[in-house]
């Protein structure tokens, strides 16, 4: 009778801390402004893709992040852009999914370049651009400002650090940081997901591939580089990679 009760009190927790997270989100109340719009469309190639009606509901997607996310500079300054940027890599990867909250992140943190792992600016081993955070940085994503900037100013190379660590929250939101994307993944594509990875991979460490080769370190990084790819070159990976393409317009219900 003892350990069923400290059950029932364990999984009372457990609820009581799920719904403290699980905090809802404010809405905009206001017109999108006119500004953002003319930044959008000079930055951001995915949202000039967008009939009016879906640039519509892109506007309206980063402005509810922005009212709930907050974008914090370290030791740098930022401009209305980077916050757009960051809003509009968050909502890239999710946009065919209109109700999805980000209700794992509180903060973004904008450095001026890279880091180490112990989140230093300076000194030796800075050598990472984006991160989630962990441990005492849960709930916080980590991310170079410089990298920001590039994953919007050069869309032929097939990278964007900031759209890559918002498919780590992603990945992450359903309790395992795996490379598996179950909260956006229909169950029956998940065995398949998983084979397709692992032939992947291994032909990225056996022979000559365009993708990315820190997409090869693990599943996880696979599907952080792999996205990167689908939303940045699109039609180069549905020629190069039609199974891949395939299996991540699935994923993310667009069909670039």
């Amino acid at each position: 009778m003892t350990a069923i009760l400290i059950l029932i009190l364990g999984l009372i927790i457990i609820w009581l801390i799920s719904r403290a997270y699980a905090k809802d989100w404010a809405q905009p109340k206001e017109n999108f402004p006119t500004e953002w719009k003319q930044l959008l469309k000079e930055h951001v190639p995915y949202y000039n893709s967008l009939s009016e009606t879906d640039q519509e509901l892109f506007e309206y997607k980063t402005q509810e992040f922005l009212l709930n996310v907050s974008i914090v500079p370290v030791q740098t300054e930022i401009t209305e852009l980077d916050r757009l940027l960051v809003a509009a890599s968050a909502v890239i990867p999710i946009f065919a999914f209109p109700e999805w909250k980000y209700k794992n992140l509180d903060e973004v943190l904008v450095y001026e370049d890279t880091f180490n792992f112990e989140y230093e600016t300076e000194g030796e081993d800075r050598n990472i651009l984006g991160m989630v955070g962990t441990g005492h940085m849960e709930r916080k994503m980590i991310l170079s400002k410089q990298a920001l900037r590039h994953g919007f100013q050069n869309a032929t190379d097939k990278k964007n650090t900031a759209i890559h660590e918002f498919v780590h929250l992603i990945d992450k939101s359903d309790g395992a940081t795996d490379g598996i994307p179950k909260v956006l993944m229909e169950q029956q594509y998940v065995i398949p997901w998983l084979k397709m990875i692992e032939r992947k991979m291994q032909e990225m460490i056996n022979e000559k591939t365009d993708i990315n080769p820190y997409g090869a370190t693990s599943p996880t990084e696979f599907f952080a580089v792999i996205t990167e790819y689908f939303f940045e070159r699109p039609a180069l990976l549905k020629k190069k990679h039609p199974d891949v393409y395939e299996m991540l317009c699935r994923v993310f219900a667009q069909d670039l």
